[in-house]
């Protein structure tokens, strides 16, 4: 059993939603094979607790508004490294780098093929480096 294509479509925008609120290293993995209760496990890496929170909420809208898919339930959010949102076929992780590679879960499920994301490398992170008008680079 791998991955539905539902739970492939949720990870890869929520992928892409991280991304635009500049969570990086993205990983997609199929944990299905091995866990029951979910699909795929999607890991990414903030630099602060407020961006996790950013993360977070831009996951959660973006899964709700293209998908009409809420959460059952949110872990963490402003009270340490590592935060969660499950969504049923996929289950969002957010860390700090430190808590991510403390926690490796990359690790724990390394046996698991990983999916293909394919985020638009086009976020608000390149924006940001590209000067503002009137500006010279």
């Amino acid at each position: 059993m791998t991955a539905t294509d539902h739970a492939i479509a949720l990870a890869r925008t929520a992928g892409q939603a991280a991304a635009d609120k500049l969570g990086t290293d993205i990983v997609a993995l199929d944990v299905s094979e091995q866990l029951y209760l979910t699909d795929i496990f999607l890991i990414a890496s903030v630099s602060n607790e407020r961006q996790a929170g950013a993360v977070i909420d831009a996951v959660e809208e973006a899964l709700r508004t293209t998908y009409d898919v809420k959460p059952t339930r949110r872990e963490g959010k402003g009270s340490s490294g590592w935060s969660l949102i499950d969504f049923g076929a996929v289950v969002v992780h957010v860390f700090t780098a430190e808590d991510r590679q403390f926690y490796a879960l990359e690790s724990l499920w390394k046996d698991c093929p990983v999916i293909e994301l394919d985020i638009d490398a086009d976020t608000d992170e390149a924006a940001a480096d590209e000067p503002a008008a009137g500006e010279q680079a």
